[in-house]
Parts: C-alpha cells; sequence; structure tokens
C-alpha cells in the first residue's frame, strides 16, 4: 500500500499516443543537450583555464533567451507548436554540426562556441514554449500531475545519462565526438517529433487582433496581474541566480584531484531528480503547491552552502544529489502550477516567461558563482551562494503572499481551467 502510494504513474503514457511520441523525442533530446551542456564549458575551460572564460557562456546566452523566448512564447499561441518543435530540432541539430567542425580544428576558435552558445539560446527561446505548452493538450487534466513527474523523469534521466557519457567521450575522444554525438540525437529526435500531431493553439477572441509586440505584452500583463505564477518565476529565478554551481564543476574536479569525477558531478543533480520522479506519486496529494515551491528552493540553496565544507569528492557528490531532489521537487509543483491554472490562450507566452525564469537564473548564477570564486576562492563560492539562495527565497515568499497561499483546490484559475478541459475533454 505504502509503495503504490509513492510510486510514479504512468497513466500518461497509456492514454496518450501523442504524450508518448514527445516523451520519447524528448529523452533523446535532451540526452544530446546535456552531452553539449557539458562540453561546452569543458572545452573553453581546456582552452584558457579561466573561470571568467566559462562565465562569459552565461552571458553571452542571456539577450538571445530573452528576446526569442518570448517571441517564441508569442509564436506558440498562434501558429502550430508540432512545425515549431521540428524547426527547432533541425536549427539545433545545424548549429551542433558547426561545434563540431570547429572542435576538428588543430586550434578551436572560442568565438565561434560563443557564437553557438548564442545560437543554442536563440533556438531554445523559440521552441521551448512550444514544447512548455504542448503537455496540457496531450494529457488530460487529472493526468497533468503524473505527466509532470513523468516529464521530470525524462529530463533528469537523461541528464544522468548524457553528462556520464559526456565525460567519458571527453575524456577518450574529445569535444568534436561530445557535439558529434548530439548532432546525431537532434536528427533521431526529429523523426520521432514527426510523428507528434499538429496542435493549433486555442486563441482567445481578443487575442485575434493582437500581433507582434502587442501580443507579447498581452502575456506579460497576464503574468503581471497572476501574482501567485509571478511568485514562481521570482522563486526560481532568486534560486538559481545565488546557487547554481555547474560552471564551477571542472574546477570542483580539479581541486579534489578527481577528473574522472567530471562527469559525476554533473549527473549528481540529476540523480536526485530522479529519485524524486520516481517516488512522486505522492505529489497529487498536496494542495499547497506555493509552499512545496518555496520549501524546497531553500532546501536546495542549503544543500549548494554545505558543498562548500564537504571532506571528499564522494561528500560533494551526495550533497549535489539531494539538491537535485528538492530541485525537481520545486520545478514539479512550478509546472503543475502552470498547467493547472493557465489557459489554453495564453500558455505560450506564459511558457515562453516560464523559460526565461529557470534559463536566465542559471545563466545568471554560471557568471555570479564564477566571479565569486574568481575574488573569494572556489568553496567561499559554493558557501555564499547557499546563503544569497535561502534569504532570497525568504524575501520573495514575503513579498508576494500569493504564492504562499495557493490552494489548488480553490484557486479560481484552477478551478477554471478545471472546467474547461471537462468540457473540451
Amino acid at each position: 500500500m505504502t509503495t503504490r502510494r509513492i510510486r510514479l504513474d504512468l497513466s500518461p503514457l497509456r492514454h496518450s499516443r501523442g504524450f508518448r511520441t514527445l516523451f520519447t523525442g524528448g529523452v533523446i533530446t535532451s540526452l544530446g543537450s546535456m552531452v553539449t551542456y557539458v562540453a561546452l564549458p569543458y572545452q573553453i575551460a581546456e582552452l584558457t583555464d579561466s573561470f571568467v572564460a566559462v562565465g562569459v557562456i552565461g552571458l553571452v546566452e542571456l539577450v538571445p533567451l530573452i528576446v526569442f523566448g518570448l517571441y517564441g512564447g508569442s509564436l506558440a499561441d498562434r501558429i502550430d507548436r508540432r512545425r515549431m518543435i521540428i524547426a527547432g530540432e533541425i536549427a539545433a541539430g545545424s548549429i551542433a554540426i558547426v561545434l563540431t567542425i570547429n572542435a576538428l580544428m588543430p586550434s578551436p576558435n572560442i568565438v565561434v562556441i560563443y557564437i553557438a552558445a548564442m545560437a543554442f539560446a536563440s533556438v531554445d527561446g523559440l521552441q521551448r514554449p512550444s514544447l512548455e505548452s504542448l503537455l496540457p493538450r496531450l494529457v488530460s487534466y487529472d493526468d497533468l500531475s503524473a505527466a509532470s513527474a513523468l516529464n521530470s523523469l525524462r529530463m533528469s534521466s537523461a541528464a544522468i545519462a548524457g553528462p556520464a557519457v559526456s565525460g567519458l567521450i571527453l575524456f577518450v575522444w574529445g569535444p568534436a565526438a561530445a557535439f558529434g554525438l548530439d548532432a546525431a540525437s537532434f536528427l533521431i529526435a526529429l523523426i520521432v517529433f514527426l510523428r507528434l500531431p499538429s496542435v493549433v493553439p486555442s486563441t482567445a477572441p481578443s487575442a485575434n487582433v493582437d500581433s507582434g509586440l502587442a501580443h507579447i505584452w498581452t502575456g506579460l500583463r497576464y503574468a503581471w496581474r497572476r501574482k501567485d505564477i509571478l511568485g514562481t518565476y521570482a522563486i526560481d529565478l532568486a534560486a538559481m541566480t545565488f546557487a547554481f554551481p555547474f560552471a564551477l564543476f571542472p574546477f570542483l574536479a580539479e581541486e579534489f584531484e578527481a577528473p574522472w569525477a567530471l562527469g559525476l558531478l554533473y549527473a549528481a543533480g540529476f540523480v536526485g531528480a530522479a529519485a524524486f520522479g520516481l517516488s512522486s506519486g505522492w505529489a497529487p496529494r498536496i494542495r499547497h503547491h506555493g509552499r512545496a515551491i518555496i520549501l524546497a528552493a531553500a532546501l536546495w540553496g542549503g544543500a549548494i552552502g554545505l558543498v562548500a565544507i564537504a571532506p571528499n569528492i564522494g561528500v560533494v557528490i551526495g550533497l549535489l544529489a539531494i539538491a537535485g531532489f528538492f530541485d525537481m521537487m520545486s520545478g514539479h509543483f512550478r509546472l503543475l502550477m502552470w498547467n493547472q491554472s493557465i489557459p489554453d490562450e495564453v500558455r505560450g507566452r506564459m511558457a515562453g516567461i516560464e523559460m526565461l525564469s529557470y534559463s536566465i537564473g542559471p545563466m545568471l548564477g554560471q557568471i555570479r558563482s564564477t566571479t565569486a570564486a574568481q575574488l573569494t576562492g572556489l568553496r567561499t563560492s559554493f558557501a555564499s551562494g547557499g546563503v544569497l539562495c535561502i534569504v532570497a527565497v525568504g524575501l520573495v515568499a514575503a513579498s508576494l503572499p500569493a504564492l504562499w497561499r495557493y490552494d489548488v483546490t480553490t484557486n479560481v484559475h484552477a478551478q477554471m481551467r478545471r472546467r474547461s478541459a471537462d468540457h473540451t475533454g
């Protein structure tokens, strides 16, 4: 009985062919992307041996992600979301090929690497809102929690395998092989995504007259009015900005004289995330999603901060796994709030804003963590990040009490979304 109450619910995979396709393609493309996610900072660290040069990856990705994330959200509310997903796979695969060619050169050009990072951010900004807003159209309202947990498990599983595979490939064959594998993954995922059904957005009558900036502005105004949703964005942005340590992992492996552990450092958080996914059967019984988000974000920061006093690489990996569990817990309830309370006619634009909230934070986090490490030392960067994360999460929770009060069983937006789903279903 106890096992049944916590184990992963596979109902969405049984009930929806479209979700099965999205899930399968997502595993493949996420696996390849995680390989490149590890290979990019590794190659720059190898070429420059500089904290700051690695942190610049986040800086060059920031503006394209903001611009194209908002525009991609608008497109997701106006055109077939399947077309956006397919176009994104083609573009990202082309960028991976460019990185492969550059890595094969006798002296890889670091400018090309930064331009490729910018291009990846642009493509991600255009494609991701369509991917994120597709879920409520493929599964029933009652299956949303289980589908969100499956997506969490899909992302974390790919993220476990991706860094582990990347670490091995980088050690044996180098960056060119890692980028080449990513290019192949985009091709395979493209073939899978071609089986997705056409998903033309549901458009509210008032949205028919909006286009371009006006369409984006309408979505931003909706987000501003929803203080509970605004709180989810602010919490994640705060947690990632102050306690996102991935750019430091190559240097952390070096400090502990454990180059073999680089892939494990990247994978550890996702092992924790997978543990959450596999044990997420309890999640649908939680009513106060905002409180779960706040608690999980604070615990994420605490685990990251404790890395500063870890005595060995094993303890570091364990702390990162704990942090990953709470990060995925926070992400699960954020996604659930979004999918269960935001109407479909603005879902794409909200997905664009959501993508910015959980993408800009890590980029800023790379800049903060590497700059702090350069100025104060590696361990101090972890310690200060953890403390600042907890403080920032507390300030956001106090400033936006609607997030703390959110109850899915009584929230007016969630109830309207349920009635709408029941009617269309």
